[in-house]
Formats: structure tokens, C-alpha cells, sequence
């Protein structure tokens, strides 16, 4: 039985990945820095789907945290198959006059430890020929609003140059890009999404199990829905100049 280690368990797609992947058999390590909604999450897990249920508390912005989580993806008595980098959250200041403190916390949790985390579970599922490493960016890297898009932006540039690493290990790399998704995500971010349409939102449901199949596929590039995908490659002909002035007006 194969088994994942989920960044960023406790809560939205995290959350959702663990559900289907315990439903599928998966034995899980759960990843957050909630110790209690961990624990509460393990124990439900393993009494609906009777899988086992490791919880490593850790805060990705502590870079001793992120160490630990890394000596567990580098262990060979219990290997992780699938690395699920997840973690992270809404950044809704402006790089100019926002706070230092809360822009060096989310380069940590969401380009520090995303490189760190993938580094060590490529170095152990090389050596065994398999594995699969899924990093979760968005639609987000393709425009222009800032610190968080240049974040994602790495994310989706780095699992790209990382796939390309991996090439004939048969380990993959896979850069998921949803767009809005309902979850706590913005609200725990003090974002009003009020003004958006409905049409613009995705379930967790669909974006994990769209997210999953890339995967299995080996796809590089995952961009859950045919309205995402289109954004996208809008977004990939439109001139900078344009996309600069979307970001400005996001903003």
C-alpha cells in the first residue's frame, strides 16, 4: 500500500486529498501546524477508510520544521510514494509597505519549503525508480498581482525544471493550477470574493480528483476545468503589458 505525505492537511484541498486518497487505500502522513484538527482528521480517517494515519506536526515557515518533514520523506522503512506540497495561504498585502514579516513567511511556506520537501522526496524515490511529487500553484502564476502570483509562479517554473530533472527516473513531477476553489481559503486570507461569479468557482472535490488523475498520467502541467484551461492560455499569448495592467486592476 502506498503512502502520502499531504502538506497542509488540516484544511481545503489538503483536507480534500486526504479523503480521497484514504478512500483509495492510501496510508497518509498529515502535515500541518494543527495538532488537533490533525488528530481529529486521523482518527476519521482511519475509522471510515481503516488506513494508517501518521500526523508530524510542523509549521513550514520554521525551517527546523521543515527539516524534520524532510528526514521523514528521506526515510527508506517507510517510503512516501506520492509527496503532496499543499501548503499555503492567501498573501493579501502589497510587496510595497506590506509586512516584511508576512512576506518572508510565505516565501518559506510556499517556494522554501516546496524546494526543500520536493529535493528530499526525489532523492529517495530516485533511488528506488518511482514515485511521484505534486505541487499545488495556480492559475495565479500567470498574471501579475503580486507576491503571491510571483510565488506560484515559482512553483509552476520549478516543478516544470524538476520534471524535466526526473526525466527516465520514473519519478514525475506534477504542478497543479486550479483557480478560485471553494474552500476556507480566502476567508481565512480576510479576501472578499463576494464580487465573483459562481461560474468562476471549482469544487475540492473535482480539483483533487482532476489533480489525481494528472498524476497516474504523468501529466506535467495540471489545470483542473475546461474555463481554467482556456484562462490559461489566454493568459500565455496575451502581451505583458496587458497582463500587467489585469494585475494592476486585481489589485
Amino acid at each position: 500500500m502506498a503512502t502520502v505525505l499531504i502538506t497542509g492537511a488540516s484544511a481545503g484541498l489538503g483536507l480534500e486529498f486526504a479523503w480521497q486518497l484514504a478512500t483509495a487505500r492510501h496510508d497518509l502522513v498529515l502535515v500541518s501546524r494543527n495538532t488537533d484538527r490533525l488528530e481529529r482528521l486521523a482518527s476519521q480517517l482511519h475509522a471510515a477508510a481503516g488506513v494508517h494515519v501518521e500526523v508530524l506536526t510542523a509549521d513550514l515557515s520554521v525551517r527546523a520544521d521543515v527539516e524534520r518533514v524532510a528526514a521523514r520523506l528521506r526515510a527508506t522503512d517507510a517510503p512516501i510514494s506520492l509527496l503532496i506540497n499543499n501548503a499555503g495561504f492567501a498573501l493579501h498585502q502589497p510587496i510595497v509597505g506590506g509586512d516584511p514579516e508576512v512576506h518572508d513567511r510565505a516565501l518559506e511556506v510556499m517556494v522554501r519549503a516546496v524546494m526543500v520537501l520536493s529535493s528530499a522526496a526525489a532523492g529517495q524515490m530516485t533511488a528506488r525508480g518511482r514515485g511521484a511529487i505534486l505541487n499545488v500553484a495556480s492559475v495565479a502564476a500567470l498574471f501579475a498581482s503580486g507576491a503571491y502570483s510571483a510565488h506560484k509562479a515559482w512553483v509552476r517554473s520549478f516543478t516544470e525544471s524538476l520534471a524535466v530533472e526526473l526525466a527516465g527516473t520514473g519519478v514525475t513531477a506534477t504542478v497543479l493550477c486550479p483557480g478560485f476553489v471553494h474552500t476556507e481559503f480566502h476567508e481565512r486570507g480576510e479576501i472578499d470574493m463576494t464580487s465573483f461569479p459562481e461560474i468562476a468557482w471549482l469544487n475540492a472535490d473535482s480539483v483533487v480528483a482532476a489533480a489525481l488523475a494528472d498524476v497516474r498520467r504523468g501529466t506535467v502541467i495540471s489545470t483542473p476545468s475546461l474555463r481554467y484551461r482556456a484562462v490559461s492560455a489566454v493568459m500565455r499569448v496575451l502581451p505583458r503589458t496587458t497582463v500587467r495592467a489585469i494585475g494592476s486592476y486585481r489589485r
